[in-house]
């Protein structure tokens, strides 16, 4: 059996440009400093002789096709990406940067801000404008119930509290 997966469903391809500036930064810094430092092991480890055995040398290898694929899809991603600078001029409703407050059913607040795919951070404050929450999110305004369908089949209510948006 292959290894053939699916594609991806394509993310959206827009960006704040603090997220445009953080992945051009790590483009550079791979490119530039990280890939020269790596290939040089790879020289020194290469020179001490057999290649097979030489575990210094694979591993280098092996870091290398990492970062080459890495570059290759920061590239082609920063080449097709839409950098978001302005501020909306309608700022009752929840799109693309907004900073939103919402009071979950358990009367706990959350703040969370609409961002692109790309600059998400793990840790629940940046929410990528593709997920079932910014989804929910968009358009509504200051009042707003929504309603939140889980992936496990339960279902979440949120009332937007606030909704702010700050220079990109």
């Amino acid at each position: 059996m292959g290894r053939w997966r699916a594609p991806a469903a394509p993310s959206s391809k827009y960006i704040t440009r603090n997220g445009f500036d953080k992945l051009n930064a790590e483009l550079r810094y791979l490119w530039k400093e990280k890939r020269p430092m790596i290939t040089q092991s790879v020289r020194e480890a290469a020179a001490q002789g057999d290649r097979s055995d030489n575990a210094e040398y694979t591993e280098g290898k092996r870091l290398l096709r990492e970062i080459d694929r890495r570059v290759r899809f920061l590239a082609k991603r920063l080449e097709d990406i839409n950098v978001i600078e302005q501020i909306p001029e309608n700022r009752q409703i929840i799109v693309f940067g907004a900073w939103v407050t919402l009071l979950a059913e358990d009367d706990t607040e959350r703040k969370i801000r609409i961002i692109g795919p790309d600059e998400i951070d793990g840790s629940g404050v940046l929410v990528s404008m593709d997920s079932p929450l910014a989804k929910a999110l968009f358009k509504k305004q200051l009042g707003d119930e929504i309603e939140l369908h889980k992936p496990d089949g339960s279902v979440s209510y949120f009332e937007v509290l606030k909704i702010e948006y700050s220079k990109y």
